[in-house]
């Protein structure tokens, strides 16, 4: 049974019965885990989630960070629980055990970061940006780097961030102004600038805060090409990386000019810093100067399959939220029974409520699919071999911004649902669902807009290496096709399934014949992101769905219901998701041109 925030029968459903994470152990890497230690990991993660995360979801909403006196205040009980982030391991779980990490899959690190998501999305950040921002140094930094900041940063005695928007450079990086100046210590720069939108940038939960900054080094290359990438703490030793011997924490003139008050997520801070407003800030730099921007991106294509899974954490909270009101709620009587005196029903029995549950149900686990799949391939890039590591690097990188994006905007259609279904109570903070429902709509922004993903697999992604990650991508597809066609009861799913992707091969065939006009090309590029998602999808409830047809027949107690569930939502999604492709094929392959003929001052 789920717990009021996830179902942990579903989540292993995922890992053990249709990825099978368990054969991650016959990989040298994860050779000392087994389903053992991974059932150990997500049961110490429900056990944090249930009684550290879940109970200041509220309160953490309800009384957001300020700004008192250059400083950011959080909830006080955050110091704690960041603090048993870092005792327990959280933080550098998947690193190696050389840097005290337990070389964790992050297929499991990733399950783990779903629930403490769905406990507490606010709460369940800080400790997984510091993770990020560690994991940058330890790449691309030297020794001395990685020994001077990330004991501190494993420990959770020091936030880890990453730092890049600036007020006239969003999501285009060639567009910023801060400065790096070297100063006579090798290694070391003055850095000058500002950043903004900087989540965890400032607070009173830890004792340091240790921003991974992109700066440009005066005298450099113009645009892209200029940005280096430097470690720049709020406070530095009093030593420098050539003379660590103090340990004495010092102003590095990094100040808060202020805290944003944002829709939702509002429990974690995002910080507007002054850098260098005294020419007093020191940073050091990481790596080759001029790489930065090539750096970073690592740190960036992890924290998008991370967003992913935050949207689809925040969305399963809310969907279970809905679904318990839905059992519980009496409104209204069958529409066969229409007697004043037959008793009410739990709206759960209305044919429109199970719509819009069956429509949570469908994007989040098949989304939750998706993501942890993902993470199965970034495991198999890590610690595999041969043709297998670089298949999995392959499919990776094509299937990186459908798992950010898709999870993302269908999560805001999600919560809407959820609050649907509670009518106006889900309109009310009596409810969780409406805090979920502002909490959603932050991951279609994060790490990218949806618009730039679309860019980036139209424009990039589909012919890569010769288009050969979207020929790995239907091949599995037509596995499970196969696997899926020989039981009568999935042969029409499976056939939907390979009309679908002749139409999004045709599609991507058409666009690509556009290439030589990039705005004709690319004008549609977010609904073409939308068509692929949606196909996406469909393979993963195809796998999931020939999965339970295969254990329903010996399958005892709840695991029936559970199976059958599986089974009826794979087809709603192709009833009702994946018809969606017919419409978006139709406008992808039109030859009007109305967002590019419209004028701006038509508007």
């Amino acid at each position: 049974m789920p717990t009021s925030f996830y179902s942990p029968r579903d989540l292993r459903f995922h890992l053990y019965e249709v990825i099978k994470a368990q054969n991650l152990s016959q990989l040298p890497h994860f050779t000392d885990h087994d389903r053992d230690s991974f059932d150990m990991v997500l049961e110490a993660a429900g056990q944090i989630g249930e009684t550290l995360l879940r109970p200041l979801l509220t309160v953490m909403d309800r009384e957001e960070p300020q700004l008192v006196d250059g400083k950011i205040r959080v909830h006080p009980q955050l110091r704690a629980i960041i603090k048993r982030f870092g005792d327990d391991g959280w933080i550098n779980a998947p690193f190696s055990y050389d840097e005290g990490g337990q070389q964790l899959p992050a297929t499991i690190m990733n399950a783990a970061t779903f629930i403490f998501g769905a406990a507490n999305y606010s709460s369940s950040v800080f400790p997984f940006l510091t993770s990020g921002a560690a994991n940058l140094l330890r790449s691309f930094g030297s020794p001395e780097l990685v020994a001077m900041f990330t004991p501190k940063m494993y420990s959770g005695e020091w936030q880890g961030t990453m730092a890049l928007t600036e007020p006239d450079a969003g999501s285009s990086l060639s567009d910023i102004t801060t400065s790096a100046e070297p100063t006579d210590n090798e290694g070391e720069y003055r850095i000058r600038g500002q950043k903004i939108y900087i989540s965890a940038g400032d607070h009173d939960a830890c004792d340091n805060v240790v921003h991974l900054m992109l700066a440009k080094i005066k005298g450099g290359p113009p645009g892209a090409k200029g940005i280096s990438l430097f470690a720049v703490p709020q406070k530095r030793l009093e030593s420098n990386v050539q003379r660590p011997a103090s340990n004495v924490l010092v102003d590095n003139d990094v100040q808060t000019a202020g805290v944003y008050h944002k829709m939702g997520y509002k429990g974690a801070p995002i910080a507007h810093l002054m850098v260098g407003s005294g020419d007093g800030t020191i940073g050091y730099l990481v790596g080759e100067p001029h790489q930065g921007l090539r750096y970073m991106f690592q740190m960036m294509n992890e924290a998008r399959v991370g967003v992913g899974m935050n949207a689809v954490s925040i969305g399963t909270a809310a969907y279970y939220a809905s679904l318990q009101y839905a059992r519980e709620r009496p409104q209204g009587r069958p529409m066969a029974e229409k007697s004043a005196g037959s008793p009410q029903v739990p709206i759960i029995r209305h044919a429109d409520v199970r719509r819009m549950l069956l429509f949570q149900k469908s994007v989040l686990e098949g989304s939750l699919g998706l993501l942890l799949q993902c993470s199965y391939y970034a495991d198999l890039a890590h610690a595999g071999e041969g043709e297998t590591a670089q298949h999995a690097a392959l499919l990776l990188d094509l299937l990186t911004p459908v798992a950010k994006s898709y999870p993302s905007e269908m999560g805001c259609l999600t919560t809407s649902a959820a609050v649907q279904i509670l009518g106006g109570a889900g309109y009310t903070t009596d409810f969780p669902v409406e805090q979920f429902y502002r909490e959603a709509r932050i991951h279609p922004i994060h790490e990218g807009t949806t618009g730039i993903h679309g860019l980036d697999l139209l424009g990039r992604k589909v012919t890569l290496h010769g288009g050969k990650g979207v020929q790995l991508l239907i091949a599995d597809m037509q596995r499970a096709i196969a696997e899926a066609a020989v039981h009568p009861e999935l042969a029409p799913l499976a056939n939907q399934l390979t009309e679908a992707i002749g139409r999004l091969t045709k599609v991507t065939t058409h666009l690509l014949g556009l290439a030589a006009d990039p705005n004709a090309f690319l004008a549609d590029a977010t609904l073409y992101l939308e068509f692929f998602g949606i196909v996406t999808l469909a393979w993963q409830w195809l796998r999931q769905a020939t999965v339970a047809q295969l254990a329903l027949p010996t399958a005892q107690g709840n695991d029936i219901a559970f199976y059958h569930g599986k089974l009826m939502t794979a087809r709603y999604f192709y009833d009702y998701e994946l018809v969606k492709t017919l419409s978006l094929a139709h406008r992808l392959q039109s030859d009007s041109r109305v967002t590019l003929e419209m004028q701006s001052d038509w508007f």
